[in-house]
């Protein structure tokens, strides 16, 4: 089975990546290409003529063995093995991000059971839900971040054995988990939206040592959009 494994990463992981790619010499060299983009990214393929593309830094992407025992890289989820997800990071936390975050699209029906139920039951806002994992995986449930947080709300795996999560990449577990925590930080933080979402984003410990939101370019970009996030689902859900 020929499947496309093409994706383009950033070049400090090249030696990792390359170590990972362990295959006989005769197939790499029949079926699996290694392309270096001007940009410094690099790709690995196995598609005849596959046109060049640089990373969108919001793909998912899968690796496995195929059934010749290659290690393989894909977009798409494997059916059939075993797998690792690759995933770069947190949505909403890229500074300089260039997305209009007042018009971006908003993820209206995905999981409205499960988040409405969570919701409920630890007595968080909705669209604060919504907006959270928004900006944590742009919904997508396979996410998993170089630090190792998993699933829709990013849940590292301390924090998900604290909220008895079992399985971070199953949607309602990490839903009920996250929206657990995130009620967590509200509570510690007499309700305050964006003390609770920087803890959120950063731990309570560095809220309570900086006090208030740290100084993190990363915290402070995803403060702001959550809020950004919040107020338009909140708008969504009266409308």
């Amino acid at each position: 089975m020929n499947i496309a494994a093409k994706f383009a990463i950033p070049s400090l992981l090249v030696t990792v990546l390359m170590a990972a790619l362990v295959v006989p010499a005769a197939v790499q060299a029949d079926s699996v290409r290694r392309i270096v983009h001007p940009d410094g990214t690099v790709e690995f393929t196995n598609v005849t003529g596959a046109r060049a593309k640089p990373s969108t830094k919001k793909e998912t992407v899968y690796r496995y063995k195929d059934s010749n025992g290659v290690v393989a890289f894909s977009e798409m989820r494997p059916a059939d093995a075993e797998f690792d997800v690759i995933r770069f990071e947190c949505y909403a936390c890229k500074p300089n991000s260039t997305i209009n975050w007042h018009k971006t699209r908003l993820f209206l029906e995905p999981y409205q059971d499960e988040i409405r139920i969570a919701a409920r039951s630890f007595g968080v806002d909705p669209a604060l839900v919504r907006a959270v994992i928004h900006a944590e995986s742009a919904f997508n449930p396979q996410a998993v971040s170089s630090k190792g947080a998993q699933g829709l709300m990013q849940l590292m795996p301390g924090t998900a054995r604290e909220v008895g999560v079992s399985n971070a990449l199953d949607a309602a577990q990490n839903i009920r988990g996250g929206v657990n925590y995130l009620a967590r930080m509200l509570q510690l933080h007499d309700g305050d939206i964006k003390l609770a979402t920087a803890a959120y984003n950063a731990g309570p410990g560095a809220v309570d040592r900086h006090g208030g939101i740290p100084p993190y370019a990363e915290t402070r970009a995803y403060v702001e959009r959550v809020g950004i996030l919040h107020q338009r689902y909140r708008n969504e859900a009266v409308n």
